[in-house]
């Protein structure tokens, strides 16, 4: 069983969804994002940082979205969520999720924690500004490298469509943020994956935001 520290409108929504989509037994263990929020000791042993999510199992434990979404992957090829190591397309399976960890969600951090980049209250808007022009950029890149793919990396759903979605979650036109429907390709994609049952159960209650 994998034991999953969890809260809500985080990257751990996004593991949780690999987790129901491979089949597998995991225990949600509550936390928060919140800033100054106490964290479980447990979680701080793993991370320090306070983050999710954190993945435990057995023994063993790790966290860093994208490194959790490349394990469960290669630990479950039943699933084929990823492609195999010696795949044509492994390259940019692994490409475009180290992109969308280490430049999508650089750009969201700067819209939404724009003190962590600034020295002082005043710079902060220049970096939520800075943010948002970055969301436009990198998101269209992937926009662009869909073309007019089923999925992400062709005809075959993976773990890099999962993760897409959880972006396009984040995305609030008040912030500045890029539109979904402006990027074609990444809103017919994020739909698609929003209408599976693993996306339903856990999304549950952002979809139904959407309605209200």
């Amino acid at each position: 069983m994998y034991k999953l520290f969890y809260a809500s409108e985080s990257a751990s929504m996004g593991v949780r969804v690999l987790l129901e989509e491979i089949g597998a037994d995991y225990e949600l263990l509550e936390t928060s994002v919140e800033a100054g929020a106490p964290r479980p000791a447990a979680q701080l042993a793993i991370n320090p940082n306070g983050w999710v999510p954190v993945l435990m199992w057995e023994d063993r434990a790790m966290y860093e979205c994208v490194a959790i979404t490349i394990f469960l992957g290669d630990c479950h090829p039943e699933a084929g969520l990823a492609p195999a190591v010696d795949a044509v397309e492994r390259g940019v399976y692994l490409q475009t999720l180290v992109y969308f960890s280490s430049s999508v969600q650089n750009a969201f951090q700067l819209s939404y924690y724009p003190d962590r980049f600034a020295d002082d209250p005043e710079g902060e808007p220049g970096a939520q500004r800075r943010g948002a022009r970055r969301l436009r950029e990198t998101l269209g890149v992937i926009d662009a490298q869909i073309g007019a793919n089923r999925w992400v990396l062709g005809d075959k759903f993976t773990a890099v469509d999962i993760y897409l979605f959880m972006l396009t979650t984040w995305l609030q036109t008040d912030r500045g943020h890029p539109p979904l429907h402006t990027l074609p390709n990444v809103a017919r994609i994020s739909a698609a994956v929003q209408a599976r049952p693993s996306v339903q159960l856990v999304y549950a209650n952002w979809i139904a935001g959407l309605d209200g």
